[in-house]
């Protein structure tokens, strides 16, 4: 069987290929730089904890707003996030699909002091280990700690982001949520925001090089769903069975929601 012809390339392919380079190295640069030159200063002038935690935060949200500004205008993407001004609510556990390597860096470049689950492997690279530990942020190992932690941070007022696939989605694949985040969500959350993430066409899922950059310019759409009180839940069920029907609930909605724009 002959192999599908491979796309034309636009939108000046070459020039985005060398972009995208320059992103991948700022990002990189800009981790080490954050953990040698800017946190140490702030450990000293900040002797509070909490206030520490809160301008490491402040000053990650710049920096990736620096760095979606310099990917947008360079041509490697666009992006379009509705409804970004309701996020970021004391107690708010924002739950979100995990398409790309760039989702975390939409959503803490939009949403001011939050906390985040992060991929444990991240919290012992060089380049990142710095900004997660100095704000703070909860490494999903996927232990009853971690649970605890992270409901802990929304009782104390904190907004949480939450990827519950634990991994980017498989190309050609729906999004399929561990619990372990509605879980997180029925002992500690105030209010519950989905948070659908659409890029066309995929790129930058796992495994695949920086440097396999698609045909055309990516594009994002980033949208915020209605808020979902999870004592409608627990009300009506014992935690683990709420969970369950909360995270059914997740993936119809989230299902709908992404099929309903590739039928557009």
């Amino acid at each position: 069987m002959d192999s599908l012809p491979e796309p034309r390339r636009q939108d000046a392919w070459w020039w985005r290929l060398v972009a995208t380079a320059m992103a991948f190295s700022l990002f990189g640069l800009g981790g080490l730089l954050l953990r040698l030159v800017i946190f140490p200063p702030q450990r000293l002038f900040f002797g509070d904890p909490a206030r520490r935690q809160r301008r490491a935060r402040a000053t990650i949200t710049w920096t990736f707003r620096c760095f979606i500004r310099f990917m947008v205008r360079t041509g490697i993407l666009t992006v379009d996030f509705r409804g970004a001004e309701r996020l970021g609510r004391p107690g708010q556990m924002i739950i979100a699909n995990h398409p790309s390597l760039l989702d975390v860096v939409f959503l803490i470049g939009h949403v001011a002091d939050t906390n985040c689950i992060v991929k444990h492997g991240l919290v012992t690279n060089a380049f990142t280990r710095g900004p997660i530990n100095a704000a703070g942020y909860i490494s999903n190992s996927e232990s009853l700690d971690m649970l605890d932690e992270a409901a802990d941070a929304l009782r104390a007022g904190q907004t949480l982001i939450v990827f519950p696939e634990g991994t980017r989605t498989p190309r050609d694949s729906q999004p399929r949520f561990h619990r372990g985040a509605c879980a997180i969500a029925m002992r500690g959350a105030s209010v519950i925001t989905p948070v659908v993430i659409r890029m066309s066409p995929r790129s930058l899922t796992k495994g695949e090089p920086w440097y396999r950059i698609p045909a055309r310019r990516m594009r994002y759409s980033i949208h915020v769903g209605a808020d979902i009180d999870p004592t409608q839940w627990t009300s009506q069920a014992p935690l683990p069975i709420a969970g369950r029907r909360l995270n059914e609930h997740l993936h119809a909605y989230f299902d709908t929601e992404l099929t309903k724009h590739d039928e557009h």
